[in-house]
């Protein structure tokens, strides 16, 4: 009988000694975390996260709070995206540019503490989309065995729940600057100000949810089963309201509904 996919990952990783994470705290990494320890025990395994107006600060109390729960070490690096003008141009090359800055900084950190294995937690499902981060890796020489072993997200999903993982079910959580259009200048402003919409509409009730920022308007995409709910005169007076507050001018729904990348459809 084969092995099935989540034997076939610990098998991966067996082959590596010690290794370092580029660790996000989202779904992926953290089932990645997961199965490194299990399978090299915590004192082997380390955990770098960058830390950055690009990440929503609740991405890493997340992120500190599971690898705690690991006790595995976990290591912040505070990239310098800001200080690139290519990146603050916002090309469609942006995730490119800042995933080889991040793992430039945790080769860095690597090679300083002598561990010649670093991962990434992309899947299999990342490879069928426009995904300039993947092309870092590869120059980077960083491993993807997710990937590797050609694990899906449902399945990541799935061997969360098998392994007992709480959030397996989470929603993904790209970083802040994919809400702006390529071409629109990024700025930390325009980040706080994408982050404090989203963090109002979960707390709402909305899940999974996405402000695009479109200059002074505010593309708001919903859940489709959801969008009703959004539009009731009293929930949708507070988010108007809220918005208007943090700045836009103008805030619409989106009728096409939440679409994970829809930014990218302008490049096709």
């Amino acid at each position: 009988m084969k092995p099935d996919k989540l034997e076939r990952l610990k098998e991966y990783i067996a082959a590596f000694p010690r290794v370092i994470i580029a660790f996000s705290g989202g779904v992926d990494s953290s089932l990645l975390l997961r199965v490194c320890r299990d399978t090299l025990g915590a004192d082997n395994v380390i955990a770098c996260t960058g830390v950055s107006p690009l990440v929503p600060r609740a991405e890493l109390t997340r992120a500190r709070r599971f690898a705690r729960s690991l006790k595995i070490s976990r290591v912040l690096l505070h990239t310098h995206e800001f200080e690139d003008i290519r990146f603050l141009e916002n090309p469609p090359t942006r995730c490119y540019l800042c995933k080889t800055a991040l793992f430039k900084q945790v080769w860095e950190y690597a090679c300083s503490h002598k561990i010649q294995t670093v991962f990434d937690g992309s899947n299999f499902d990342d490879l069928k989309d426009y995904r300039p981060g993947l092309l870092a890796c590869r120059e980077n020489g960083v491993k993807s065995p997710l990937a590797e072993v050609r694990i899906t997200k449902q399945e990541i999903r799935e061997f969360s729940r098998k392994l007992g993982l709480k959030e397996y079910d989470r929603p993904a959580g790209p970083c802040l600057a994919s809400r702006i259009p390529y071409g629109e200048e990024i700025t930390p402003e325009k980040l706080r100000r994408i982050e404090k919409a989203e963090e109002f509409l979960r707390n709402l009730g909305f899940s999974p949810v996405r402000v695009r920022h479109h200059g002074d308007l505010a593309r708001i995409e919903f859940a489709e089963d959801q969008l009703s709910g959004a539009l009731e005169n009293g929930t949708r007076e507070k988010i108007l309201q809220y918005l208007i507050k943090l700045g836009y001018i103008w805030v619409c729904t989106d009728l096409g509904g939440f679409t994970s990348g829809s930014l990218n459809q302008g490049l096709q």
